[in-house]
């Protein structure tokens, strides 16, 4: 092929054609904020948020020992069976709900607060000290030190 100076802008010319092409397909495909329809038989809001907590717990359970010494166990179907719902129809209510972004972070701030309250009842129930105390019978490597220097 023979690079004339006709040859070379023609090329350029369909290279911006087709680099402008890409940035306004690129542009389009980002800009889809799609809502769902709402589903006959969603789950409301406020139900959704104990049922996505309980599954948090029952997800993180599965690796641990409950109380026969078992682990691997998947708890998804008990919490299923106490909201009385089956997994499609949550499937379908947690799509409605990604869809609305602002409304889902309102329900995983009360999820996360959930969690929390949770775990600092359960603490206070098996009397277990918070994070940020110093619990007794341990040392950081200072107080060794100043024992240390004392004898």
């Amino acid at each position: 092929m023979n690079l004339t100076k006709e040859n070379v802008s023609y090329l350029i010319d369909k290279m911006k054609h087709i680099s402008i092409l890409f940035a306004l397909l690129f542009l389009a495909s980002c800009t889809s904020n799609t809502i769902y329809k709402k589903p006959k038989d969603l789950i409301p809001k406020d139900t959704m948020v104990l049922l996505i907590t309980d599954l948090y717990i029952a997800s993180s359970a599965y690796y641990r020992k409950n109380k026969t010494l078992e682990r691997k166990i998947n708890y998804m179907p008990l919490v299923y069976d106490t909201y009385h719902i089956d997994s499609l129809r949550f499937i379908k209510s947690n799509l409605y709900y990604t869809s609305k972004i602002d409304t889902y972070e309102e329900m995983f701030n009360l999820i996360k607060t959930n969690l929390t309250l949770q775990k600092e009842a359960l603490e206070k129930e098996l009397n277990i000290p918070d994070e940020n105390e110093k619990r007794p019978g341990k040392f950081d490597e200072k107080s060794i030190r100043a024992i240390e220097k004392q004898q």
